[in-house]
């Protein structure tokens, strides 16, 4: 099935879904975006025979991030709010998550992928979290970064805002593998580990090995949601720099 901004079929004789960002070259993660996937992982979450979930996409980018239009006072309360439900369903979901991830994951789209299982990442890929450019921080990264890659690693992506290379990201815990071609990777591990698997089992086995992280995840979102609703969006910085962007110019910053 086509269904832009998201490709959505199975393979595997239905034991793998298949979804794919396909709004090349940029794949944002807007409220099209949010809704279609969180759309397609409701609609499958209780498909019996099903073992996984493949994420890949089209064009050059896996994901350039979240729409900054959205990012602005008058929608991003709801921005914020949809994304992160879509991001807990994938704490929660049944099924291994497996992303396959080409050229640019950042921003809202590497939050979407911290979300899943394994990421599978080609050579050129590059991982960051650019928000305080824009004079704002990402929240679902301030939660999920910490608890996947730890502390330290996670406090020099998200203060930074610079970006990481695959192999940086296979050695720091963020990707699982590094291919040419990392959708066949991630098809091959699925074949090599789930195929034989029963769905019924590793339902729980995903729970059981998941619970404790998508507990605190969800404890914390709620954390970093309000302070950046009731807070950062209170800055004058924050709105400077993410009308800056939209200019096309250099912001100016009055730090308050």
């Amino acid at each position: 099935m086509a269904d832009a901004p998201l490709k959505v079929w199975l393979e595997r004789d239905g034991a793998l879904l298949r979804l794919r960002l396909a709004r090349p070259k940029a794949n944002v993660i807007d409220a099209a975006m949010i809704a279609a996937l969180a759309g397609a992982f409701a609609r499958h979450r209780d498909n019996a025979g099903l073992l996984a979930v493949l994420v890949d996409h089209e064009g050059p980018h896996f994901s350039f991030g979240a729409s900054v239009e959205e990012h602005l006072p008058a929608s991003c309360e709801q921005m914020l709010r949809s994304l992160h439900d879509l991001l807990e369903a994938m704490l929660d979901w049944p099924r291994p998550i497996l992303m396959a991830i080409r050229g640019q994951c950042l921003g809202g789209g590497l939050e979407f992928a911290l979300a899943g299982n394994l990421m599978f990442a080609a050579p050129e890929a590059q991982f960051g979290q650019p928000e305080l450019k824009l004079g704002v921080f990402a929240p679902a990264a301030s939660v999920l970064l910490p608890l996947r890659i730890g502390q330290a690693r996670a406090e020099d992506l998200l203060l930074s805002g610079r970006s990481i290379d695959a192999q940086t990201a296979l050695a720091w815990g963020i990707a699982h593998e590094v291919a040419d071609d990392p959708a066949a990777a991630a098809a091959a591990y699925f074949d090599q580990h789930f195929a034989a698997k029963s769905a019924a089992a590793l339902a729980l086995a995903v729970r059981a090995a998941r619970e404790p992280f998508a507990d605190l995840a969800r404890a914390r979102l709620a954390d970093v949601e309000a302070l950046y609703l009731d807070k950062l969006m209170r800055t004058r910085d924050a709105n400077e720099g993410l009308t800056a962007f939209l200019e096309k110019r250099a912001p100016q910053w009055e730090h308050r």
